[in-house]
């Protein structure tokens, strides 16, 4: 069963898988700090004085950017029960709140304590909550079976690929 979840059928399979993934992850992780801490500086500058509501606005706006590209890059080959929908409030209760709490509790530490600038208290909070959000992302909001991820099939007729309730029957 070593490695059977990675595809790769050999043993150390999936360490080697979950390493690949780990450095996806960072890449996305990567392009959504550079969201998060641009979204943050220009929010900042407009509610100036009020950088928590501006960092959680900041993260809210990346968690959408973060999602979407997980959920196409990093765990491109994954999809769990409930579709993307079920993802995007798995990802929203676990990533979302671990940046959200994360972010908002280390925030004052760094700016007010420690005295760093508000852009870079955050880069110093989003590294911190970073492994947390990878094990929650491949343990739980991607932990689906190894099915690639489309909105359908190509092969299966629009109609068809609305959820069971939604569908026209005829």
């Amino acid at each position: 069963m070593t490695g059977q979840r990675s595809g790769t059928g050999r043993p150390g399979g999936r360490c080697a898988r979950t390493l690949v993934r780990w450095v996806q992850f960072n890449a996305v992780g990567a392009a959504g700090m550079v969201v998060q801490l641009g979204t943050l500086a220009l929010l900042n500058r407009w509610m100036a004085g009020h950088y928590l509501l501006a960092t959680a606005l900041a993260i809210e706006v990346t968690l959408v950017h973060n999602f979407i590209w997980h959920m196409r890059y990093t765990w491109r080959d994954r999809v769990a029960e409930g579709g993307v929908w079920g993802q995007m409030v798995r990802f929203q209760l676990s990533n979302g709140a671990v940046s959200m709490a994360g972010n908002l509790a280390l925030m004052p530490v760094f700016v007010s304590v420690v005295g760093l600038p508000v852009v870079v208290a955050n880069g110093m909070a989003i590294l911190c909550c970073s492994v947390v959000n990878f094990c929650l992302g491949d343990g739980w909001v991607f932990a689906g079976g190894a099915k690639k991820w489309s909105w359908r099939r190509r092969s299966e007729p629009l109609a068809q690929s609305a959820p069971e309730g939604w569908r026209v029957r005829g």
